[in-house]
């Protein structure tokens, strides 16, 4: 079969061709003996020539209505109403030609009415029978036994992709609508979610294929713990359209993401703010090759704005997303202008100009050092890029007179244990003040958690850690995270930046926090396995090892509890303690010596000063600091000093 398979297209065609020129003469005469004596073979004399035009006839109409064009192995029953109308329309034309040619022969026209029938039964018959054939087990291959949750049009559609596929083999569907009860869809039986311990054990089902496309993230949720105690693998099938030719293959069904562990439906957004600052105007980001940077430019390239400028310090990533950008904007004849440049946001001058030249309108600040361990490790470079970063380009817009200015925050801002969420809380506190001194400018801040999709995020990192037969490695038992989508985060921060009125901080929804150690059980359980255990001691392995370098075990997007919402129910408006310009430009100043002096106890001591609410986890972890600190104390003959990365339980967790 796997040489017939290998033929070409053409190849297949003519075998199939071939085959209906052999046997639609053989039915004719079927039917002629049929309507005569079948002892009689003598008849099929006074019909040979018709019995000759048959294949002439029929196989010109069938190439025509595009029956050889058909695969085999994908067809459904459609198929039925072509066969009918190409042997209808090839019965007819016999006819025709019977009674041109009448005074030559006394035909019986009852012919015609049984060749009619055994020809689609024929036509019909021959491909279901090619068509299963193709799509049976065959020695050495085995199909994974599946259930499809959700008996639905999708459900339905899904059960015949997987009927096309070597492999996956669809053994029952599973749905709870009580007029399905017992009833049977493509010869495939639906058992309510209840009957699915048991169907588990008997028919020997290693996964089970979520279709269900019309269900809300609350109502997957659902399925999700009625599932979860079960031990089989839960993935989530595509729609049926995205299939090539049809047929479900292993890469086509996706594991189960942390969105889908979330139950978090996405609010509609609002058209009017979404397009308020972008629409016909000169749009900047700053970061445009990071994960929120790009999804940025990806959202903002829809919305019709006259330029998007990308400034991005990596070449490799700036190249990435102004590739994708022009395919979007030629796919979809977006009238608009790129404008690709590489820089820092520390070059004031630089990106002054940019905006000068191009009259920048909006500018969306997403360049930053956002991984904590390594800012912990590298404090100067952090502040130098998020604090004084920041205070560059804010003091480019406000010479350039740009309207709108919007800094991508963090939850980590809020009562930061870290150099990374105290330089954007600084960050934060300096367009404060900026919005208070001057007012030409409009600035806002949108402070969110953590975004998934990102190569760091913890989700394909548990998947890899689970395939692998564990241990999945967690920092602590206790540590919980807020998490959003990427596209959501991006979306709500295009709308927040139209809501700005100059220094607000603006707070985005971001759900309920999610237990790490219980997203990671969650995981394990979906994929059909346990975690390790007195009742399962060949479970996968949860091993916590440590804390990171300034990390917290809770985050928190509020400051105080002086919060108000706005008009979208996803974003609010948080009153945050301010700094004059005047106090903090003297602190700042005091800062940028101590960075440019290497003085790393001088840049903490500045930072517990300036943002009160900083609490260090960890001792100075800058690696050249500590090192160095390392050295002395084998000098002097003492002890090494307790900040130093290499003690225990502080080591870097990817």
């Amino acid at each position: 079969m796997n040489s017939f398979l290998a033929l070409s297209r053409l190849q297949k065609q003519m075998i199939a061709a071939a085959a209906d020129f052999l046997f639609l003469p053989l039915t004719f005469c079927f039917a002629v003996l049929l309507r005569h004596d079948m002892s009689d073979m003598t008849i099929l004399g006074h019909y040979w020539w018709l019995i000759c035009a048959v294949p002439f006839i029929s196989i010109p109409i069938f190439l025509r209505l595009g029956l050889y064009r058909a695969v085999i192995r994908f067809i459904d029953q459609k198929i039925v109403f072509v066969v009918i109308m190409g042997v209808s329309i090839s019965v007819l034309l016999l006819v025709a030609l019977a009674a041109f040619a009448t005074h030559m022969i006394d035909m019986s026209r009852g012919v015609f009415g049984i060749y009619w029938m055994t020809a689609i039964t024929y036509v019909v018959a021959s491909r279901f029978l090619a068509r299963g054939f193709l799509l049976s087990p065959k020695n050495g291959e085995e199909a994974i036994r599946v259930a499809i949750y959700g008996a639905g049009s999708a459900g339905s559609q899904l059960a015949n992709a997987l009927k096309a596929s070597k492999e996956y083999m669809p053994v029952a569907f599973i749905d709870d609508t009580r007029e399905l009860k017992g009833a049977t869809i493509a010869g495939i039986k639906i058992y309510p979610s209840s009957a699915l311990p048991d169907l588990i054990a008997r028919s020997n089902i290693s996964e089970v294929l979520l279709a269900v496309p019309s269900f809300s993230k609350s109502q997957q949720m659902q399925v999700f713990n009625t599932l979860e105690p079960l031990k089989v693998k839960v993935k989530v099938a595509p729609p049926v359209a995205s299939l090539v030719n049809g047929e479900l293959r292993k890469q086509d069904v996706r594991d189960i993401e942390i969105e889908d562990l979330l139950g978090r439906d996405q609010v509609a957004p609002d058209q009017g703010l979404l397009s308020a600052c972008i629409s016909g105007k000169c749009v900047m980001v700053t970061g445009a090759g990071g994960s929120i940077g790009s999804e940025l430019c990806r959202q903002i390239i829809q919305l019709s704005p006259t330029h998007l400028i990308l400034l991005e310090m990596s070449e490799f990533a700036l190249y990435s997303i102004k590739q994708e950008l022009e395919g979007i904007k030629a796919t979809q004849g977006l009238a608009l202008q790129l404008l690709p440049f590489l820089g820092s946001v520390l070059d004031t001058e630089k990106c002054e100009r940019i905006m000068r030249t191009f009259q920048v309108d909006t500018l969306y600040h997403a360049a930053a050092y956002k991984h904590v361990p390594l800012v912990e490790h590298n404090p100067i470079e952090g502040v130098l890029n998020n604090v004084f970063g920041t205070l560059s380009i804010a003091k480019a817009a406000m010479a350039s007179q740009v309207k709108c200015f919007v800094l991508i925050s963090t939850d980590k801002a809020v009562r930061p244990t870290n150099v990374m969420g105290s330089s954007k809380r600084l960050a934060e506190l300096i367009l404060q003040a900026f919005a208070r001194q001057y007012g030409q400018t409009r600035f806002c801040m949108v402070r969110f958690g953590n975004v998934l999709g990102s190569s760091g995020s913890v989700v394909p990192l548990f998947r890899k850690q689970i395939e692998a037969g564990g241990p999945i490695t967690l920092t602590h038992p206790e540590i919980t995270r807020y998490f959003m989508t990427i596209p959501e985060a991006a979306q709500l921060v295009l709308q927040a930046g139209a809501m700005g009125e100059g220094g607000d901080v603006f707070v985005l929804d971001m759900g309920e926090p999610v237990k790490i150690v219980d997203l990671a059980a969650r995981m394990v359980h979906l994929s059909g396995l346990e975690v390790r255990s007195l009742s399962a001691p060949e479970g996968i392995e949860i091993e916590h090892v440590g804390l990171r370098p300034g990390e917290k075990l809770y985050e928190e997007l509020l400051i105080g509890d002086n919060v108000e919402g706005t008009n979208h129910p996803r974003i609010m408006r948080a009153q945050e303690a301010e700094i004059p310009w005047h106090e903090l430009e003297a602190l700042l100043d005091a800062m940028y010596a101590a960075c440019n002096n290497f003085d790393c106890e001088a840049l903490r001591s500045l930072l517990l000063q300036t943002v009160k609410e900083y609490q260090p986890q960890c001792g100075i972890e800058d690696l050249i600091w500590s090192k160095e600190q390392q050295l002395s104390a084998c000098k002097a003959g003492g002890p090494p000093p307790i900040s130093s990365p290499d003690r225990p339980g502080l080591q870097v967790v990817a």
